[in-house]
């Protein structure tokens, strides 16, 4: 359940960084979320991303550059012999963070990112509270998976 909480508090954070809503007014929202575990789940089935008409959904200029960034480390970090995945969460989590910052998205679009970036950021929390490497070698495994969802929505 703490986990739920902490991903529900990053969630409504990210949420309403993009809508550039006021900070008094993301305090009271994300002091007043609460979800149990079923409703978090039934959440979950519920984020299948949509294509487009089709077609890939292109994403801001600004936005894909932290979004490569990231891509990029993860292929230069699964050349590397010596694995330091807690660097590595560090780096992907600075990104996460000019992402979010600088959200610029709108629409449909923006909706159907979410449903990939959402649980991304997941990811990379898990990654950096990995207990042993055998953990975080799973969750880097899963961050790869991750992008090859996003390469399959978006341009």
């Amino acid at each position: 359940m703490k986990k739920i909480t902490i991903s529900l508090t990053a969630i409504c954070l990210f949420l309403f960084s993009c809508s550039n809503t006021s900070n008094e007014k993301l305090k009271q929202k994300t002091e007043t979320v609460t979800v149990t575990h079923e409703e978090h789940q039934h959440n979950d089935e519920m984020q299948t991303i949509e294509l487009n008409n089709g077609e890939k959904w292109k994403v801001d200029a600004n936005m894909k550059t932290h979004i490569r960034n990231m891509e990029k480390d993860i292929i230069s970090f699964s050349t590397v012999e010596q694995k330091d995945y807690k660097s590595l969460a560090e780096k992907l989590q600075s990104n996460i963070d000019l992402l979010t910052s600088n959200c610029t998205m709108k629409g449909k679009a923006h909706d159907e990112l979410h449903k990939w970036l959402l649980p991304y950021i997941d990811l990379v929390k898990e990654l950096s509270e990995a207990k042993d490497e055998t953990e975080a070698a799973k969750q880097f495994e899963n961050i790869q998976t991750s992008f090859t969802t996003f390469n399959q929505y978006f341009q």
